[in-house]
Parts: C-alpha cells; structure tokens; sequence
C-alpha cells in the first residue's frame, strides 16, 4: 500500500516506543476480551524496536566521533608558524562537535552515555578554561544541557568540583557568552538540587548573582535576575543570608537605573525579601533608599501596559506590604 512506502514513523526514543507497544495493545481490544496481537502488530513493533535500538547506537557513535575530534586538542600544538589556517579549521572542527554533542544531549540517554565516555570530564578538565572563547561557551552550554533535569549527571559534576568554576566563569570571563552559558550551567545544578544549592551558598554564588545583575550584558542580567528570584522562591530559608547581604539596598539601585524587561525579576525578588522577612522588611522602609516614590513612579509609568501587567503588580504589591498602614506597624513595634 501507498501508506507502507512512507517516511519512517518509527520514534527515536524508548518513552516513543512504549508508547507504540501500548497503542498496538489498545488497537488489538475488542468488543469481547482483548485479542492477540496480529503477526502484522508483531512485525511493525519489532520493526520499530530494531529501528530506535540502531538508531541510539548512531548516536552513540556520532557522540564517540565527537569526542575523538575534541581529544586532538591535546595534540594539535603548532610547533611551527604558518599554522593559523590550520588551527582556525580545527576549531571550527571542535566548536561543530560540540554543538551536535548539544544535541544529541537533550535526550536523557545520551546525556549518561556522554558521561560514560568520559565526555563531562573532558568538558570541565580541558575545554571551561580553553583559549577560545567559542570553546569555552561551548562547553558550559553542553555541560548545561546534560545536567538538566539529570540527577545522575548533575552529581557527577559537583562531584568533580564545576560549580565553583562555573561561579568563576560566571563572575570574571571576559567574554559575555561565556559568562551567559555558564550561568546557564550553575542554574542547571542548582535548581531543585540540594546538594548543588550546598555548593553554590559555600562559593558565595548570591553574590556571582548579586553582580550579574549589576552587569553590563542585559542577557546576564535578565538571567541572574531570574535565577535569584527562582532560589527565594524555592528556599526561603536564605532570604535571611540574602538580606545580611546588602541585598535589598542592591536591588533598589538596579531598578534606579534605566528601566529594562528584566526589572520585573527584580521587583519579583524584592517581594520575597519582604515577605516573612522582617530585616528585609526593614530595609525597604530605610527613607534613605526612597523605595515608596520609586515604586509610585514605576506603578505610573507601567499603567495601561498589557505587557507590563507582571511587573506593575509586583510594585503594588511591593507597596501594600512596605508601605500601606506602615505608621501603625511601627506604632506597634514601639509598644
């Protein structure tokens, strides 16, 4: 038939595949108890088996070629000059691995494949402190990509010591890419893991995002905005170390500066801070930092802003806590 000659259908996952086997089981129930399966379904099923079993094995290979083309790093010093050509296509060999490693990596398989060949090792050991800059990012972003939502890889990692060097890479490359994908990276080990939030408090990570928000990359900015507001929300418990920090201070200059889309994090994490805080409480009521009549003049600019509607709320919310019916909480507080 027509429809036999088309495209394979087959999934390239075994989630696809269950899924398969549970669609050929339905299709065989009748009206009466459930039927055989049709040699027909047999066929098809073990067709689609025999497809995805060899498919994972390309994979795995492709990700074994990529590896042998990022172990040559070692070897390909140029002892002599004239080499520059060359060097550039090997780079441009590496950086082209790494971004298919990226790829194939999305899928959970291959992400603890990548780790058995030893591939997070090569990443960390040689390729986060590499020359090149398109290297390095390069790296941090596959690193990211096998570690989300990857228990198994995600300790692995902290187990080799990369948060600490991605926090480095984060706070001082100079390049904003680099420093872009690997906070991308720490976000990846830090969220909903415990351990890893560990690791992150031990190197002074609210500080790496304390000052990527003060950034001049508004793409770090945005992420370290939304990264800082993600942790408070899911562990109130730091608010207090946050707050010891100078944090609300910082974060109410930030929203003095010209305003941008990533203010709404900003705002997002001030409402954590005075919530349940009463330091944090505190500190927005400080007169010297002029949070009332800033946060007046935000509410008015974002009025009518369907676009805004996010971040004007986070203001009025701001407001009512901070500020609303404050003379008699502070009459209170004398008594």
């Amino acid at each position: 038939m027509a429809e036999d000659r088309q495209p394979r259908r087959y999934p390239r996952n075994l989630q696809g595949v269950m899924q398969l086997a549970v669609d050929a089981g339905s299709a065989a129930e009748g009206p009466a108890p459930v039927e055989p399966m049709s040699e027909e379904r047999k066929t098809w099923l073990r067709d689609a088996l025999a497809e995805v079993c060899k498919g994972q094995m390309d994979e795995v290979e492709q990700m074994k070629q990529c590896l042998a083309v990022l172990r040559q790093e070692g070897s390909s010093e140029r002892e002599t000059e004239g080499e520059d050509e060359r060097d550039e296509e090997d780079e441009d060999e590496r950086e082209s691995a790494f971004e298919m490693l990226s790829e194939l990596c999305e899928n959970l398989d291959n992400a603890r494949d990548f780790m058995t060949l030893g591939g997070l090792d090569l990443c960390v050991s040689q390729y986060l402190c590499h020359a090149q800059s398109g290297l390095r990012w390069r790296a941090a972003q596959l690193l990211a990509s096998c570690a989300q939502n990857m228990p198994q890889v995600q300790a692995h990692l902290l187990s080799m010591g990369t948060l600490p060097k991605l926090l480095q890479l984060t706070d001082s490359d100079p390049n904003p890419t680099v420093r872009v994908k690997a906070l991308y990276a720490v976000s990846c080990l830090v969220r909903e893991q415990e351990a890893g939030l560990q690791a992150f408090l031990s190197h002074d990570g609210f500080s790496v995002l304390m000052r990527g928000i003060q950034s001049d990359s508004e793409k770090l900015r945005t992420k370290s905005a939304f990264l800082l507001l993600n942790l408070l929300t899911s562990h109130p418990e730091q608010k207090d170390t946050v707050v010891s920090m100078g944090m609300v201070e910082q974060l109410v200059s930030v929203l003095r500066t010209p305003h941008s889309p990533f203010h709404e994090h900003v705002l997002g994490a001030l409402c954590c801070l005075v919530e349940d805080c009463q330091q944090g409480l505190k500190d927005c009521r400080n007169p010297a930092l002029g949070l009332e009549e800033l946060l007046r003049q935000r509410s008015r600019e974002l009025q009518g802003k369907e676009e805004s509607q996010e971040e004007l709320d986070f203001c009025e919310r701001l407001k009512v806590i901070c500020f609303r019916g404050q003379q008699s909480d502070d009459n209170g507080m004398d008594r």
